[in-house]
């Protein structure tokens, strides 16, 4: 099951674009494992200075079609951009978006909602979101702490330095107990499509 991906830096005409190719690849699909094989949209790379909001027509024409809605927001870019994502797109997962603890109203609502947080400890510290390796993973069990449905992942695993299991080696090193390990681990699912 795949996700397209949206670059942000790019025009929404080129998501659009995308878009249409990925439909008309599908209406063509004779065989219903391949139609099966597109389940959601996502907008990634830099979010600064690249909000949300202008792909908002984009999401909605995913959504008709039925797709699952996810954005990369709350790691370089704050948690401003992580309301866009909710607000402007519709999003029901957030990759990243560790920055949500700089707004109590926002992990409020993530919480009520029960919005998914994707976050790749090692990456925020190789983009220096945070200052240390230690410092994410607090943050990490803040998040828990509050009720958000947090799981840990890898982004670009060979340029940002570790693989889904560095980033739970990470967390175990820093003396993360198992329980709240297979927490993550069970949360991973929950957030699945």
């Amino acid at each position: 099951m795949r996700l397209i991906c949206f670059k942000r830096n790019r025009e929404p005409e080129a998501a659009h674009k995308t878009l249409d190719e990925a439909f008309s690849f599908l209406e063509r699909a004779s065989n219903s494992k391949l139609r099966q094989l597109l389940i959601g949209v996502s907008l990634d790379s830099a979010e600064t200075p690249f909000p949300p909001a202008p792909f908002a027509g984009v999401y909605e024409r995913a959504r008709n079609f039925g797709l699952h809605l996810v954005a990369h927001a709350g790691e370089e870019g704050g948690p401003e951009n992580i309301w866009s994502a909710l607000d402007d797109l519709g999003a029901e997962r957030i990759d990243h978006g560790i920055r949500a603890l700089e707004d109590d109203a926002l992990v409020k609502r993530l919480e009520k909602d029960r919005i998914p947080l994707t976050i790749c400890p090692l990456l925020n510290y190789a983009l220096k979101v945070v200052d240390s390796e230690e410092f994410v993973v607090k943050k990490v069990l803040d998040l828990l702490d509050k009720g958000v449905v947090v799981t840990i992942n890898s982004d670009d695993p060979a340029y940002f330095g570790g693989y889904i299991d560095d980033n739970y080696e990470l967390l175990r090193r820093s003396g993360v107990g198992e329980d709240v390990v297979n927490l993550l681990m069970q949360n991973s699912l929950k957030a699945a499509f």
